[in-house]
């Protein structure tokens, strides 16, 4: 027998006790705090009531991975950006699906 729940989904990520102060951190520092910072903070208040609600953790873990990688493809956004790469064919398939329906 399992001591986990069966309702229980398995966290395979947990990060480290003070990630969110240094997800936050890092934030801050950022050129794009203006935006990434109350972003961040909402996402986290909600995943915060979520997580009371629910009694998981899951969605606060799953909160500090998405902004991790965030920062983490930010560099590598920046120099696409900067490299003036001509992106004007690109087709948003979003856009695509509509027409279809």
């Amino acid at each position: 027998m399992s001591a986990q729940p069966d309702h229980a989904p398995v966290t395979t990520y947990a990060p480290a006790p003070g990630a969110p102060a240094e997800l936050l951190a890092q934030l801050r520092a950022d050129k794009r705090a203006s935006t990434w910072v109350p972003a961040f903070q909402r996402e986290w208040t909600a995943a915060l009531e979520e997580s009371r609600s629910t009694f998981s953790l899951a969605a606060l873990y799953e909160v500090i991975q998405e902004w991790q990688g965030r920062i983490a493809s930010a560099p590598a956004v920046d120099a696409f950006v900067a490299s003036g790469y001509d992106d004007s064919e690109f087709i948003d398939m979003a856009e695509l699906r509509g027409r279809r329906r």
